[in-house]
């Protein structure tokens, strides 16, 4: 929910008018009852305790927050003013906010390589397990086409935190599986339903490990994906709370969700 684009601002541009309070608005209405937004770096953890202490009243046990550092943000460890273990100390400290549910998100992620390196990925993933033992916080959890790293890292730490889920799953039936095994939650959202290989290992997460997610402004489900035809299936009166009238950001309208941006009211 720190996302620009939920104040109107795609690629550092002011497209449309800041509609935050509305998306929030619909998340109540399609039935959200608590929500929490992703802290992917230092400064975007910060901003989101800041707005959720900054408003009491609409954030009052409905608005929550995570702390960590995304897999491509973790050059900043080591970019930080005060060095790594100043980075590390202001997460630590951000983490102990009464409003903060999660580590996270952290992990590994070997598609956008460009954004750090994987030495520099594994590093500060490894510190990170050490934040959610010093608070005894559940992992909320990133995975990209890491082979067995994410995994192994995983499982060598897994006695550092109680609960974790990996969050907006892709991977294999085998991959999942193994997750499982080792205690952990399965996240899914519409990037996570794509394809009909997608579906049937969706099918074989246990019931009691499935957690569903939104990721917006990220991860809708699109009419290419294998999930679009299960829509059908939805009434006219739940889709009009879960997926709402689109306007393209370029003919905005008050009222109107943006196509292509993904909501929390879409969770339903």
């Amino acid at each position: 929910m720190t996302d620009p684009m939920f104040r109107g601002i795609y690629r550092g541009k002011q497209a449309h008018a800041d509609d935050l309070s509305l998306i929030l608005q619909r998340a109540k209405k399609a039935g959200v009852q608590k929500l929490f937004i992703t802290g992917t770096n230092l400064s975007e953890a910060k901003e989101a305790i800041e707005y959720i202490d900054s408003n009491p009243e609409e954030a009052k046990g409905f608005l929550y927050s995570t702390v960590g550092c995304h897999p491509t943000r973790c050059e900043e460890f080591e970019q930080y003013s005060a060095g790594q273990e100043g980075y590390y100390a202001e997460l630590l400290k951000l983490a102990q906010s009464k409003s903060v549910v999660a580590i996270g998100e952290c992990g590994l992620d070997y598609d956008r390589l460009q954004f750090c390196s994987k030495e520099i990925q594994k590093k500060y993933f490894e510190l990170q397990f050490d934040l959610a033992e010093k608070t005894n916080l559940p992992m909320f959890l990133h995975n990209r086409n890491t082979g067995d790293d994410f995994y192994n890292l995983v499982k060598a730490n897994r006695h550092k935190f109680k609960h974790g889920v990996v969050h907006s799953f892709t991977g294999s039936l085998e991959e999942m599986k193994k997750l499982i095994e080792l205690d952990l939650y399965i996240g899914v959202n519409g990037c996570s339903l794509k394809t009909e290989e997608n579906l049937q290992v969706v099918r074989e997460i246990p019931e009691d490990k499935l957690v569903i997610e939104t990721d917006a402004p990220w991860c809708d489900i699109r009419p290419t994906h294998a999930s679009f035809k299960h829509l059908e299936k939805v009434s006219k009166e739940d889709m009009e709370l879960y997926s709402p009238a689109t306007k393209k950001k370029e003919k905005f309208e008050m009222g109107y969700m943006v196509k292509s941006r993904n909501e929390p009211c879409t969770i339903g």
